[in-house]
């Protein structure tokens, strides 16, 4: 049986030109690649990787009991 689930990537560019790729709700899901397109495709693969891995453990699949909210972060100019 197939299961879609809908998470949050977060893709930010470093200094050396990659760009980082992340789950929001899966923090431990994370790569990185040249473009943007290069990173989602490597984060897919390690999502699928991580779920399979769980699968195979016979664990849960630890998405779902986080939250997401707006920070504001105070810092001198």
């Amino acid at each position: 049986m197939s299961h879609a689930l809908t998470l949050t990537a977060v893709f930010t560019p470093d200094e050396e030109g990659w760009t980082m790729a992340q789950l929001a709700e899966w923090p431990a899901v994370v790569t990185c690649g040249h473009t943007v397109e290069e990173a989602r495709e490597m984060l897919l693969d390690a999502a699928h990787e991580m779920i399979a891995s769980y699968r195979e453990e016979g664990r849960d699949i630890p998405i779902g009991d986080g939250h997401a909210e707006p920070l504001t972060i105070d810092f001198a100019a």
